[in-house]
């Protein structure tokens, strides 16, 4: 099984997951939403499936001195909303998902800007960033939450 990261964005939620050793974090691509993230279950359902996730790990939006805003309160209830249709699908005979993976939630302060640096360093030009940079925010997040399972630290869980 691997992890999938996962950055909410307005416009695109960025995807990303692990190798099965849980080793390092690679893009998955993005989910187009235009203006509302919640469209994205569907297509992030169908990610977990596929490829067997086993932890969840979405981005939380806090503030620089650590406090929560409407984006952070809005990922948590996706988080939540998230838990709650896994559950749905195991309970659902026909659906393709036979377990429940964890769902964990991230500091995710500077991760854009972190993912505009890396890809600045990989000589991407700054037009192609915005096609990419959702998706390399999630690849931060989660080798963060990769490399602190190494360490023996988990984040805050949901």
């Amino acid at each position: 099984m691997v992890w999938l990261g996962i950055d909410l964005g307005n416009a695109r939620v960025g995807l990303a997951l692990s190798d099965p050793e849980l080793t390092f974090a690679h893009p998955a691509g993005n989910v187009t939403v235009r203006g509302d993230y919640f469209q994205a279950f569907d297509d992030v359902l169908n990610v977990i499936e596929d490829e067997h996730v086993e932890r969840v790990v979405i981005g939380l939006p806090l503030q620089m001195d650590g406090t929560e805003g409407k984006s952070a309160k809005k990922a948590r209830r996706w988080a939540k909303s998230l838990g709650t249709r896994l559950a749905a699908e195991l309970e659902d005979d026909l659906s393709g998902i036979d377990w429940m993976p964890d769902i964990m939630l991230m500091d995710e302060r500077l991760t854009t800007v972190d993912a505009h640096r890396r890809l600045l360093d990989a000589r991407l030009g700054t037009r192609r960033h915005r096609a990419v940079v959702d998706q390399q925010s999630a690849v931060t997040i989660l080798q963060t939450a990769l490399d602190g399972r190494r360490a023996g630290a988990h984040g805050s869980e949901e």
